[in-house]
């Protein structure tokens, strides 16, 4: 039987592992795992729990270390603080900063590109000062019109706030205007050579045989090109590096090149579209960035968008490149997800067997893990492996405690009770929180319930079995011969239930499998992530009778 002295003791226990002050939830969390029989009246263990724990909360540090040290001296030990995880500081920043965020509109954000997303949010709200969102449209050919609006709702969801929207589409007369002055100084040339024999002259450090044309001669070529008098493939416009540089990339790089395909918001009026480091470059200085951080896999891009800085005595952004992540287990890449959206393969962006933002939010991920994972993971320039285990397990620290329980049975199987008279279960919706009230159900006699198969079958008859919050049992076949309606002290196996008048439910699962069984009834009503006990972290929609698996 549960005393106030055994209260005491988790209550002391708790104080001394929180610097002096007992968490109500958390003891009674320990006081139900310890003594299961106060499951049966837990209103009233609550009322004694909340009054030990304001009484030991009013003593002194001093005091609760000298009572636990003459009492439970067992409860010292060394005390492991959690580690402050903080980005580094910025170089040069004034009295604020401007950042970007740079997606290319090819589909909605995945788990990947939260990461650029929240490193840069964070930044801006430790200086203050702007965040752009840069829509990077200038490849009509890779356009899904889908990402306009979702990867504003998407960065939304993840607590990201966009100072300002720009879309490239809509700057294409700028990047003409910056083109025409590079031509014009002598730092830009169209080219007519075929892509296989331009990029073998650079790799042999020779010039392309237009690169000394004059740039009278170029710029009329580039009116010529912006007004439609060539086809495809005919000819680039190039910004003139070093034919030297170690890096045969950075040699001369084409900045615009012809696309016939229509853009889906400025259908055929523009045909010659700039690359991504001229637009980049450009963008970045008019925009005002102060300083860019991205993956490693832009250092090449870094390099050859210095040049039209250079060129324009533009002053340079502070940059930042992260190592590479690479996400295992993941479907990512957006042109395998278009490709299995129009197969049906996919149900959609969304679909849970994708790492999308929206598949992970329907799964019922909290943005705030990926807020924690990110900052924990920093900015290091090595390259590492995503761990979906830390990353659940942050999930969980952030859900559990507003997850309701329910029993979930799959491919159930009934059995009977011999119950005599009516039989009421009292069951807390979150053991360690019983602010959130219980779920009940009254049997009548002769009663029969669902089990899982895989719990029952595997028992030899006369064995004996709790079914969890409701009764200790002898299994003699199908049935249930009751044992005692209060948990007896023999330490049982105890196995989960849902009783008559129960929920069909599927669970889908992102391995592509769904798991078929029943819910208890009172689930009908409720919409979000549950723990379905014994089988893990469901994001639940009860009135549809559908779950979406999360996480164990």
């Amino acid at each position: 039987m549960l005393t106030d002295a055994d209260i005491r003791k988790i209550v002391l226990k708790n104080a001394y592992e929180h610097e002096g002050k007992a968490e109500v939830g958390s003891v009674m969390s320990r006081v139900l795992g310890s003594f299961p029989e106060a499951r049966k009246d837990v209103s009233s263990i609550s009322k004694r729990v909340s009054i030990i724990v304001n009484g030991i909360n009013s003593m002194s540090w001093d005091e609760i270390v000298s009572i636990v040290s003459k009492e439970y001296p067992e409860f010292i030990v060394k005390v492991v603080r959690k580690q402050e995880h903080r980005l580094p500081d910025l170089r040069s920043v004034g009295k604020s900063v401007v950042m970007r965020l740079a997606p290319s509109p090819s589909g909605p954000l995945h788990i990947g590109h939260s990461r650029m997303a929240i490193l840069n949010d964070e930044y801006v709200k430790r200086y203050g000062g702007e965040l752009v969102l840069r829509i990077e449209d200038t490849n009509p050919e890779n356009i899904d019109t889908i990402a306009y609006d979702q990867i504003p709702t998407d960065l939304q969801w993840l607590g990201v706030n966009v100072s300002r929207v720009v879309i490239q589409s809509d700057r294409m007369e700028i990047y003409y205007d910056q083109a025409r002055s590079l031509i014009n100084s002598g730092h830009a040339y169209i080219c007519f050579c075929k892509q296989e024999e331009f990029r073998k002259l650079k790799l042999k450090s020779e010039a392309c045989p237009h690169r000394n044309s004059k740039p009278q001669e170029n710029m009329e070529s580039f009116e010529k090109i912006i007004h439609g008098e060539y086809s495809r493939g005919s000819a680039t416009l190039v910004v003139k590096t070093d034919l030297n540089h170690p890096n045969p990339s950075i040699r001369d790089w084409i900045a615009f090149r012809i696309v016939d395909a229509p853009h889906p918001r400025t259908g055929r009026r523009y045909r010659f579209y700039p690359m991504m480091n001229f637009s980049v470059a450009v963008d970045d200085h008019l925009l005002g960035l102060t300083h860019v951080i991205r993956g490693k896999d832009h250092l090449n891009n870094t390099e050859k968008q210095k040049y039209i800085f250079a060129y324009n005595d533009w002053k340079l952004p502070e940059y930042y490149h992260y190592g590479l992540i690479n996400i295992p287990d993941t479907v990512l890449k957006t042109s395998i997800i278009k490709k299995g959206i129009v197969n049906g393969d996919y149900s959609g962006w969304d679909d849970i067997r994708l790492g999308t933002l929206m598949a992970l939010k329907k799964r019922g991920y909290s943005p705030e893990t990926f807020r924690r994972y990110w900052i924990e993971s920093g900015m290091r320039e090595i390259d590492a492996e995503f761990s979906w285990d830390i990353f659940n397990s942050i999930n969980k620290e952030n859900v559990d405690k507003i997850a309701k329980r329910f029993f979930f049975v799959k491919n159930p199987v009934e059995i009977k009770l011999d119950n005599k008279s009516a039989l009421l279960s009292k069951i807390p919706y979150h053991p360690g929180n019983p602010a959130t009230d219980f779920r009940e159900y009254e049997l009548g006699s002769m009663a029969s319930i669902f089990v899982d198969p895989a719990d029952w079958d595997t028992l030899d008859d006369g064995k004996h079995i709790r079914i969890k919050d409701l009764c200790d049992v002898e299994k003699i076949g199908n049935e249930g011969k009751i044992l005692s309606i209060m948990p007896g002290k023999e330490k049982l196996k105890i196995i989960h239930w849902a009783p008559q008048g129960s929920l069909k439910f599927k669970i889908f699962k992102p391995d592509g499998t769904v798991n078929e069984g029943v819910a208890e009834p009172l689930i009908s009503s409720y919409k979000g992530v549950a723990q379905l006990e014994r089988y893990g972290y469901v994001n639940v929609d009860g009135e549809t009778g559908i779950g979406y698996f999360l996480h164990k």
